[in-house]
């Protein structure tokens, strides 16, 4: 994965992690139509790179991780104006390889959801949580409402969507919806010391744990994602797939008695 010219985002490469800053301080790191585009487009590069094992996502800056979206003035009912955010969720939460969010800051709205979807979540002690949508004239009611009943629960879930209060770092470790809180000088340190960890795991082994968490909520897509991925496993590895290959190659009826020896 080369670092490639973009916009609102940048890409930092450190040995198999690539980390994908959102580069809009000055606008509270929100992402606009072009910032959902590049960080898709950067999710499915670092997906298809096999020399990278682990991501991690930021925010620019020592105040903001994200504070959600930036929506242009709505004139018509054309779909092609839809900041495309979902399709950002749904990168964060299929691609086979773990991503962690470094919440330096204010993660508010849909850049609370953001964080919710990486696989793993580390705060500085000065990050703060909310969920505003009501207060907005937005809501969210697919990644945003279902994984965050997940994480902390229905109570929890239902209290920071209608009352739209601020949490701390720490009352958010208390609930589970962050997994670490530290300070904020060392958070780039204490990240970098997650995904050395998740980088010396089974690739396979956890590719084949992310599909299985993202299975339970994605319907057909989910157990589709899971299937393919075993498919390529029992093909490589299986005496069974190696023998009923080849004897439909070599036009012979299959030994049976081969797929367990």
């Amino acid at each position: 994965m080369k670092p490639s010219h973009y916009e609102d985002i940048l890409i930092d490469l450190e040995g198999p992690v690539v980390t994908i800053t959102i580069n809009r301080p000055e606008a509270g790191n929100k992402f606009r139509h072009r910032t959902c585009l590049e960080l898709f487009d950067a999710l499915q590069r670092f997906r298809l790179d096999p020399a990278l094992r682990a991501a991690v996502l930021t925010g620019a800056g020592e105040k903001f991780f994200c504070i959600g979206g930036e929506h242009d003035p709505v004139t018509s009912l054309d779909q092609s104006q839809v900041l495309p955010i979902v399709d950002v969720y749904q990168a964060l939460d299929t691609v086979p390889k773990p991503v962690v969010a470094a919440v330096n800051g204010f993660a508010v709205g849909g850049g609370n959801v953001l964080h919710t979807v990486c696989d793993l979540t580390i705060a500085s002690e000065n990050a703060v949580f909310r969920q505003v949508g009501p207060m907005v004239g937005s809501f969210d009611a697919g990644y945003g409402s279902w994984y965050l009943e997940d994480t902390i629960g229905r109570k929890r879930a239902k209290e920071m969507w209608y009352l739209n209060q601020k949490y701390s770092a720490e009352e958010a470790l208390a609930m589970g919806l962050v997994n670490e809180v530290v300070p904020a000088d060392r958070l780039r340190e204490r990240v970098t010391e997650v995904t050395r960890a998740l980088t010396s795991r089974g690739p396979m082994a956890i590719a084949g744990m992310k599909a299985a968490f993202s299975a339970r909520h994605n319907g057909v897509s989910g157990q589709a994602r899971m299937a393919h991925d075993q498919q390529l496993s029992f093909y490589l590895q299986t005496r069974e797939a190696h023998e009923l290959s080849d004897s439909f190659g070599e036009r012979r009826a299959p030994n049976p008695e081969s797929f367990w020896s």
